[in-house]
């Protein structure tokens, strides 16, 4: 029993496209995932997921929280250590371009009983990331219904039971009701994305690169506009004093670098459209260091410029960048060229925040239904969910499914709660891929490999270490809500993905 635990697929390189593989359908005529996507919507993917709650919602209560200034410090660990990961990944997905991501790695390699940890732990990844950023697009679409009715005069906003998690986790651990009764526009957001995922992955990588081409243009006209306005005062001290736990200091810059690390999920996402790609071979390793790479100098040059600009606690709101152009206008007189100037910013980042966060849902949304697509068709999850659309050839079935558990997680749950989880199920998964480059290059060396890790036994061995230094920073709060996810994963699998694995009932 123990050895079919750890069974692991046989692993054959994949073709390139050009070398014969079909893109508009299968060898034998079946309804197969479209292959088209080119390195730039991969890159755009990985932006479209990366750049957005990180800058627009996880920033300001990272600062306000944790690390202070130093959160340029604690965006730097979180971005070595996806650097680290993120070339482990690129070797699995020029090899193995499979929409399973992390979850079709492990099994390749460590075994089902691993990839089925790996998948699980991914679900919580995408599932509640989706449900995270919804909550963050919700605060800022209140901010745009308040601006709307500060300019107008005609009453826009919410009432607060309709636009608020009706359930909380107090001081002491325990779910706590808030008096509202729903966040409506979290689950309105969710809703829309997933029927346009439904549609289809042309639509939806069409879509995703218009939103990154907005947020992208907003974010550096802030950097400009805001770099005159920059207070180095407000950067001392750099490293506030620790004020007792994860509150400040080294433990605070270590803490906030766990909570932000859930703005790198996104070239994670890009993985997952590997069976979506014109070309893996070439262009996966493009999208995900890419992505990695331009995401992570936007973020620190956010970071240094939020932190400069305004004192850091406080940013600890749900539109933290709007926060800061408040604070910089109330230092201006009003009425005067530059406050108008600073105003218009204001929407605009508003805007840019609602793009921003709907193509960060987008990815998660695409990326989520993908992975029960790879666990269905190895019988670890119920048929359905292996299911095309004739006409789409989108996974239609889990996208419905995963829309429906997104919006309402969104409609009840705050964001820091969802967002420990999706960090923790995040650095598991990462740390898993970067193990399993190391066995792969052991048992299968002879596998041609499009991207190499360079120095594997650096590179493999130290990410893997940086992610788990980071999952611990979370676990040690929230170790409650993460070991009853995977107990109830473990038992899915007992009593379901171990009786009808298709590798197990292959090998009699």
């Amino acid at each position: 029993m123990i050895k079919g635990l750890f069974a692991t697929h046989a692993i054959e390189a994949m073709p390139h496209v050009d070398a014969g593989e079909p893109v508009e359908g299968g060898a034998e005529g079946e309804v197969t995932l479209k292959r088209v996507l080119t390195a730039r919507h991969l890159v755009m993917l990985g932006i479209g997921a990366v750049i957005g709650a990180g800058i627009f919602a996880i920033t300001g209560t990272a600062a306000a929280q944790f690390a202070g200034p130093a959160l340029v410090i604690s965006f730097l660990i979180a971005g070595f250590a996806c650097a680290l990961a993120g070339m482990c990944y690129a070797e699995f997905a020029a090899m193995l371009p499979v929409s399973g991501s992390a979850y079709s790695y492990s099994y390749a390699t460590l075994g089902e009983v691993v990839a089925w940890f790996v998948g699980w732990a991914l679900v919580l990844e995408y599932l509640f990331a989706a449900a995270t950023v919804a909550v963050a697009w919700s605060g800022y679409f209140g901010e745009l219904l308040r601006t709307l009715t500060s300019a107008t005069g005609i009453t826009m906003t919410l009432p607060a039971a309709l636009s608020s998690a009706p359930l909380t986790f107090n001081d002491a651990g325990h779910l706590v009701t808030t008096g509202t009764l729903v966040n409506l526009p979290a689950i309105l957001i969710v809703s829309a994305i997933s029927w346009l995922c439904y549609r289809g992955i042309t639509q939806s990588a069409t879509v995703n690169a218009i939103i990154v081409a907005v947020k992208v243009i907003v974010i550096l006209l802030f950097l400009v506009v805001m770099f005159h306005f920059i207070n180095t005062d407000f950067w001392h001290p750099f490293i506030p004093a620790n004020e007792g736990g994860s509150k400040f200091g080294w433990a605070g810059v270590y803490r906030g670098a766990t909570l932000v690390f859930f703005a790198y999920i996104g070239f994670d996402a890009v993985s997952t459209a590997a069976g979506e790609a014109k070309n893996p071979q070439r262009d996966m390793p493009i999208g995900i260091l890419g992505s990695l790479l331009i995401c992570t100098v936007l973020y620190i040059a956010m970071a240094a410029t939020m932190t400069g600009v305004a004192p850091f606690r406080m940013l600890n709101t749900p539109e933290p960048v709007a926060t800061a152009i408040s604070y910089v206008m109330g230092t201006i007189a009003p009425g005067s060229f530059t406050s108008g100037i600073l105003g218009l910013l204001k929407i605009l980042v508003v805007f840019a925040a609602l793009a921003g966060l709907s193509s960060v849902i987008l990815v998660m949304l695409m990326g989520q239904p993908r992975i029960f697509y790879s666990m269905s068709r190895d019988g670890l999850m119920p048929k359905p969910l292996g299911k095309l659309h004739p006409k789409f050839r989108t996974p239609y079935i889990g996208t419905v499914i995963v829309g429906v558990i997104a919006a309402t997680l969104a409609g009840l749950f705050p964001v820091d709660v969802l967002g420990d989880l999706v960090s923790m199920g995040t650095l598991l998964a990462f740390t898993t891929v970067c193990i399993g480059v190391l066995v792969l290059r052991r048992t299968r060396p002879e596998l041609p490999r499009a991207f190499r890790v360079p120095w594997p036994w650096v590179v493999c061995l130290l990410g893997a270490a940086s992610c788990m230094f980071l999952f611990w920073q979370a676990f040690k709060v929230r170790w409650p809500l993460l070991t009853g996810w995977i107990a109830i994963g473990f038992l899915i699998y007992a009593f379901y993905g171990y009786r009808n694995s298709k590798l197990r009932q292959s090998q009699g």
